[in-house]
């Protein structure tokens, strides 16, 4: 079985982009209060408040990141049509774009898959595949399992972490997750999604990559690509913050 390593290479420039300006955020912190955090995974008998209609993306923009629209705000468990609109959120989240575009730029140049060709024609098919692939997999993973399942899909940030605890967090929450009554259980909405994900990109992959061996290749770099962005979201507040994206009470309790 081939596999095709480089089939991430902007992905991976994206996440050393992430990692760069976390480490110059790390290095500015002594002597500064810590950002807040969004709360612990505990249950609640508190509902989120619902979004009203025609007001959604104007409440989204106050309430919840643009980059990682999944960062838990409160502890309140989500209904069906809010993880809906949250898998929805995802899709179109600037490091979804972000990531899908860089992406495309390396295997372009790395002419990966090979089938898709180059030009402006080979890029839109990449570009338009990776967008395909996290939209189903916010549709797989973060409404239709997650539902079913009764699972959050949101992650909770984790303050006063070291770097390496930080990293343990990370990979920590690929394998487990907050169930909608506060519980810690094992992550099957997260980890069988990908997999779903990639069987379903066979059908507009080109013939030369539909084996079953891409698929589970591609499964493999799906996982490291979420603990991977598991990282970029445990530092985002702090972040978020340096840089001035957004106001940080969007972190804080309700």
């Amino acid at each position: 079985m081939k596999i095709k390593f480089f089939r991430t290479a902007g992905q991976c420039a994206f996440l050393i982009e992430v990692l760069f300006v976390t480490h110059l955020s790390l290095a500015q912190q002594t002597g500064q209060k810590a950002p807040p955090q969004a709360p612990e995974p505990q249950s609640t008998s508190e509902a989120a408040a619902p979004l009203k209609a025609g007001a959604d993306f104007v409440q989204l923009l106050e309430r919840k990141s643009m980059v990682f629209p999944d960062l838990a705000v409160d502890t309140a468990s989500l209904s069906t049509g809010q993880k809906f609109k949250l898998a929805a959120n995802n899709s179109v989240s600037l490091s979804t774009i972000t990531a899908s575009a860089l992406g495309s730029a390396g295997n372009q140049a790395l002419n990966e898959p090979e089938g898709y060709g180059q030009g402006m024609s080979g890029y839109g098919k990449r570009f338009g595949s990776s967008m395909a692939r996290a939209a189903s997999n916010q549709f797989f993973g973060t409404f239709l399992l997650a539902s079913a399942l009764h699972q959050d899909p949101r992650f909770f940030v984790k303050q006063d972490l070291t770097f390496g605890g930080s990293v343990k967090y990370a990979v920590n929450r690929v394998f487990l997750t907050r169930s909608d009554d506060g519980q810690q259980v094992v992550n099957w909405s997260g980890l069988a999604a990908p997999l779903a994900t990639e069987t379903l990109a066979n059908t507009y992959f080109p013939q030369g990559d539909r084996s079953a061996g891409d698929v589970f290749a591609r499964y493999g770099y799906d996982l490291l690509w979420k603990a991977a962005g598991n990282l970029g979201k445990q530092y985002w507040p702090k972040i978020n913050k340096r840089l001035k994206l957004q106001t940080p009470t969007t972190y804080q309790k309700p």
